[in-house]
């Protein structure tokens, strides 16, 4: 039964964004340790959506990895808006099937949709590209008649809004607290054309950009709605406009002297940042902690064949050990699959973990991402498999079982407990202690007391009591309690935690060798 507000024009959404399966990235064995989390971070593209819509609609905001949408839910509302990437597919394919039980019409927003929109045929409504002409195309519709069209409508943006005019995300609607991380968008956008990546054909290469003031506003309304800890920059490249970088970063100062270091930052930004001592300076006194590089691999040769030649610009370690020298850890991402793997790669990589001290590299297997020069390549050589019990859509110039294997060996070792804490304790002694060394009031907080007692008695319990590698995290934890170093035993344990129980199930054949695999998803269950 539809709600009386339709008679109203009073529209009633339902924004469901799609649960995630397990992941290296998602840190969801951390949560237990936690005070309280339940996801990874809130989705900036729903939420940006929500607050765009009319102000007298009504909004109801789902993350499925918090709970999934009830059946009230889809009674009380009159259209149903999801969005997601790749890696979600089937969960947004059941989101879809769930509420058309409802008669509902569903709008198919996002990456995947937008690089893809043959991927969906069951959605009522396909809004390909970014927030613009056609969100106001999808309003007017909805707007003057909220049931389901006769057969699919695919709106396109061809005039997008310029983002500093987007509104500040509804971040109201989410319980921010339950984050893991919080999350917020500065541009979209990157100048590089790494082959294996969609960004450049999805968001352009020339970074759009947001105002700074839209930034600190925005920061207001997540501190408001309860974020605490870390705020992920979700751009494509932090530094793909290295003066928009620059413009940005005294603004994120001041606001950090004015609400008293509360928040730690993190980005994505490419290897070269280590050549620009003017940012680095500025990110480590707005309190930037943790910055994800895709290094990919160390070889210099591969990077070459996938045109990531800007990785090369300063020595990999060399570039590693500038950005601890800032205080910033670094985390990264590697492939494993490559044309240019040789069958040592695998101990070549691990050499090059211990070497690097870098606590947390997300291994995955080459995946080929529609609308990529991978994509494009691979089809001409006729190398995309179609097959979804495979770990990876690429045939590798290797065997595919030792492409497998490698990964889990890799897996498996690197993540050993003692391994992972080891590269923490040198995290701990040389990179943590050159950052801001804050000590304010709000810091000082009930509040953020009350959070860290609850965490370390969690993991006291958990890992120090329960746990399976006992000795090895009390000789680390006792090293850091006698030190006074609380902060750091806690941080780095919320991490090391989910690497060593996710990789151990890794090692096993229990998880993808590929974040964008299909293989073993949990999603073709109907949510619960």
């Amino acid at each position: 039964m539809r709600s009386a507000g339709q008679q109203y024009g009073i529209r009633l959404l339902l924004c469901v964004f799609p649960r995630y399966t397990s992941s290296f990235g998602t840190f969801e064995h951390a949560y237990p340790l936690t005070a309280g989390v339940q996801a990874f971070m809130p989705p900036q593209g729903l939420l940006l959506i929500a607050a765009y819509l009319p102000a007298d609609w009504k909004v109801r905001f789902i993350d499925e990895n918090i709970r999934a949408a009830t059946d009230e839910d889809f009674e009380w509302a009159e259209a149903v808006l999801v969005s997601g990437m790749h890696i979600q597919r089937q969960q947004m394919n059941d989101i879809c099937r769930r509420a058309h039980a409802f008669d509902l019409p569903v709008v198919l927003g996002g990456p995947s949709v937008s690089a893809c929109p043959d991927y969906y045929p069951s959605f009522d409504y396909l809004h390909v590209g970014e927030l613009g002409d056609a969100t106001d195309e999808l309003i007017r519709r909805l707007a003057r008649d909220p049931s389901r069209p006769d057969h699919q409508l695919v709106l396109k943006t061809a005039d997008r809004l310029a983002m500093d005019k987007f509104p500040i995300p509804a971040y109201e609607l989410a319980d921010i607290k339950h984050y893991f991380l919080g999350s917020i968008q500065y541009s979209s956008g990157c100048p590089y054309q790494c082959e294996f990546c969609d960004i450049p054909g999805l968001y352009g290469r020339n970074p759009r950009l947001k105002t700074p003031e839209q930034i600190t506003r925005e920061l207001d309304k997540l501190l408001e709605c309860g974020i605490s800890g870390s705020v992920y920059f979700v751009d494509d490249n932090f530094i793909g406009n290295r003066k928009a970088a620059l413009d940005l970063l005294p603004h994120l100062i001041a606001w950090q002297k004015k609400t008293g270091y509360v928040l730690r930052f993190s980005c994505e930004a490419t290897l070269n940042i280590a050549k620009r001592p003017e940012i680095l300076s500025q990110m480590r006194e707005a309190f930037f902690a943790t910055i994800f590089c895709g290094i990919e691999t160390p070889d210099p040769v591969a990077l070459k064949a996938m045109h990531k030649d800007h990785n090369m610009m300063v020595p990999i370690m060399e570039a590693i050990r500038t950005l601890n020298e800032y205080g910033m850890e670094v985390v990264s991402g590697i492939i494993l699959g490559l044309d240019t793997d040789k069958p040592e790669t695998g101990q070549h990589l691990l050499d090059f973990i211990d070497q690097s001290q870098i606590p947390l590299l997300t291994i995955n297997l080459l995946q080929a991402l529609p609308k990529t020069p991978l994509w494009d390549r691979l089809a001409r050589e006729n190398r995309l498999i179609e097959d979804e019990g495979r770990d990876s859509n690429v045939d590798f110039r290797l065997p595919y079982d030792h492409v497998v294997e490698t990964w889990r060996d890799c897996m498996g070792r690197a993540y050993q407990p003692e391994k992972v804490l080891e590269r923490y304790e040198y995290q701990i002694r040389k990179t943590y202690p050159k950052r801001v060394q804050p000590r304010t009031p709000q810091q000082r907080s009930w509040r953020n007391i009350k959070l860290g007692l609850t965490m370390l008695r969690n993991i006291f319990w958990r890992v120090g009591v329960r746990g399976d590698y006992k000795r090895i995290f009390w000789k680390f934890a006792l090293r850091r309690l006698a030190r006074g170093e609380i902060e750091y035993l806690i941080s780095s344990i919320l991490v090391a935690h989910h690497l060593i129980v996710f990789a151990r199930s890794a090692s096993r054949g229990k998880t993808n060798a590929s974040y964008y695999s299909l293989k073993l998803r949990e999603a073709s269950v109907p949510a619960e």
